[in-house]
């Protein structure tokens, strides 16, 4: 019997299954855990890169002080999601040079089939309440839908 030896990295790429939909959980860090993400300027200039950068759809995120967490989908399989990831950040800070960096790399979930993307959704868009920001994840401005993603 073969021993398990635990990961020292999280696996590559995103298992994408031909007829089954595929949302993935993403979480993104600022470098030295800066906590300058949260206002306006980042916002617009995450949602220009995130158009910009095609291959992978994005749903649901929200913006905290010092990470972002979003949730995606491929549009071009063909393309792997840290890829993807490598080139939005770029158009990122072309469009927003003063913002802090991002920790290399990002952390990422493929949803189960048995994983409910609305409830996953549900607790994420509470973390500024969780934080003390805000009383009602409706209050904070820093989160949205671009695309609807299904299960």
């Amino acid at each position: 019997m073969a021993k398990f030896v635990p990961r020292r990295q999280p696996a590559k790429g995103v298992l994408i299954e031909r007829g089954k939909a595929t949302i993935v959980f993403v979480t993104v860090c600022a470098a030295h855990r800066s906590e300058r993400l949260a206002n306006d300027g980042v916002h617009h200039a995450l949602l220009r890169a995130w158009q910009e950068a095609n291959a992978w759809i994005i749903g649901a995120y929200v913006i905290m002080p010092d990470h972002l967490h979003f949730f995606c989908s491929p549009a071009n399989e063909e393309v792997a999601i840290e890829q993807w990831i490598t080139f939005w950040k770029r158009r990122f800070r072309r469009h927003c040079p003063q913002a802090p960096l991002f920790q290399a790399g990002a952390f990422h979930h493929r949803l189960r089939q048995d994983e409910r993307y609305e409830q996953k959704w549900d607790y994420v868009r509470a973390n500024p309440v969780r934080a003390g920001l805000v009383q009602n994840p409706d209050d904070w401005p820093f989160a949205g839908v671009l695309h609807e993603l299904r299960m």
